[in-house]
């Protein structure tokens, strides 16, 4: 795409943008249109759509930030593409989302920004994403989902349990990646984990799930797997993946379950022979939110070049729970605990401008974390983490 079809698809959108409330609305213009001129497209969604429309918008808001980087576009749209698999979606229904996605827009923003030029710009935009997401989808000869078993289901706090799932044939992903995930209890209702621990030839995934309070999927995660249940899982997604420079130093931030994607690349790591030193901060808001410091004890003792950093917003406890106070206390190898917003401290610690530097957790804490570092010096093309979905 050229930047003068770039800029003009870019200008429509932060019209929209623009409005308060305005990107949330054509969501839902945009699904009240397609569901009706295409009533057989309504069978893919679920029935409670508040997620479904967050992610849209989401999907949106990064696909046209990245449109002049084909580099990171591309990839992205095509991971979506074979992902997309598992919904049974076809060529044509692409063609119905970009014809409603326009009818909205032009709906939304009326005819005066709505110009011939404008909508040509986006049949160019719509034309490309599809293009490139149908022929990924073509391409790929692994299942559309793989099917897997709950063989174990923890509880490690009362709104946070580790569940390891058997799939019914391996799956090749990046440690780090995150994959889309279906529970009988809640049809139609994809949402996103990573695993916390790498591939494996038995297919075996462990995932870290944390209910979020008025959530529909991972409340009903924590509180009700059973062992025996049958999931779905989509292609694996995300960016994240283990350093091909193993010269240069990482720094790795997480707050909460964002622990399980660099859990997985440092396991990962760990069967490697040679490896840049990796310096790891695990947040959380109470110290019983460092839920796994024993496996990170562990990997710390074993490899020398992994430093652990934990660090928690308040040194008290939530009032329910019973374990002990200092979790970290028995456990060689990691470094003292430090007090405040992951982020912040992180910032303060030192300069981190040679390093490669990944996030994960909540979008919020992300976002704030990778501003902070920014400010502090670290490059933005140093930094790297999910769309924030």
């Amino acid at each position: 795409m050229d930047s003068r079809t770039v800029a003009l698809v870019r200008t429509t959108f932060k019209a929209v943008a623009a409005e308060e409330g305005g990107r949330e609305a054509l969501a839902r213009t945009f699904y009240a249109i397609l569901f009706t001129d295409y009533p057989q497209i309504r069978d893919f969604f679920p029935a409670a759509m508040d997620a479904q429309r967050d992610r849209l918008v989401q999907a949106i808001t990064y696909a046209l930030d990245k449109l002049d980087e084909p580099e990171k576009l591309q990839p992205f749209l095509a991971q979506l593409g074979r992902d997309h698999r598992k919904y049974g979606v076809r060529p044509e229904h692409y063609i119905a989302v970009g014809w409603s996605m326009k009818k909205a827009l032009r709906q939304y923003t009326g005819t005066e920004l709505w110009t011939d030029e404008v909508e040509q710009a986006w049949d160019a935009g719509l034309e490309a994403i599809a293009n490139t997401m149908i022929g990924a989808a073509a391409k790929e000869t692994t299942p559309s989902a793989w099917r897997g078993v709950v063989v174990e289901r923890r509880e490690v706090l009362r709104n946070l349990a580790v569940v390891r799932v058997q799939l019914d044939q391996p799956m090749q992903y990046a440690a780090g990646q995150y994959l889309s995930v279906q529970i009988p209890s809640r049809p139609r209702m994809w949402r996103y984990l990573s695993p916390a621990v790498p591939p494996n030839a038995s297919g075996e995934v462990e995932f870290h799930v944390r209910g979020v309070s008025g959530g529909w999927v991972s409340p009903a995660i924590v509180t009700n797997t059973a062992v025996g249940d049958q999931w779905l899982l989509g292609s694996p997604l995300g960016g994240l993946g283990l350093p091909r420079n193993t010269k240069r130093a990482m720094l790795m931030v997480a707050c909460g379950t964002g622990l399980a994607p660099l859990r997985a690349q440092l396991m990962a790591m760990a069967q490697r022979r040679t490896n840049p030193k990796v310096h790891l901060f695990t947040g959380g808001h109470h110290p019983c939110d460092l839920y796994d410091l024993e496996t990170l004890s562990q990997l710390a003792v074993a490899n020398k070049w992994l430093t652990v950093t934990p660090v928690v917003e308040s040194d008290e406890n939530p009032w329910w729970y019973e374990g002990p106070t200092d979790p970290e206390r028995d456990l060689p190898g990691l470094e003292p605990r430090l007090t405040g917003q992951v982020g912040k401290v992180v910032a303060a610690y030192t300069p981190w401008t040679d390093r490669d530097v990944q996030i994960a957790g909540p979008p919020s804490m992300v976002q704030t974390s990778k501003f902070r570092l920014m400010a502090a010096g670290t490059p933005a093309d140093h930094i790297r983490h999910d769309p924030l979905f």
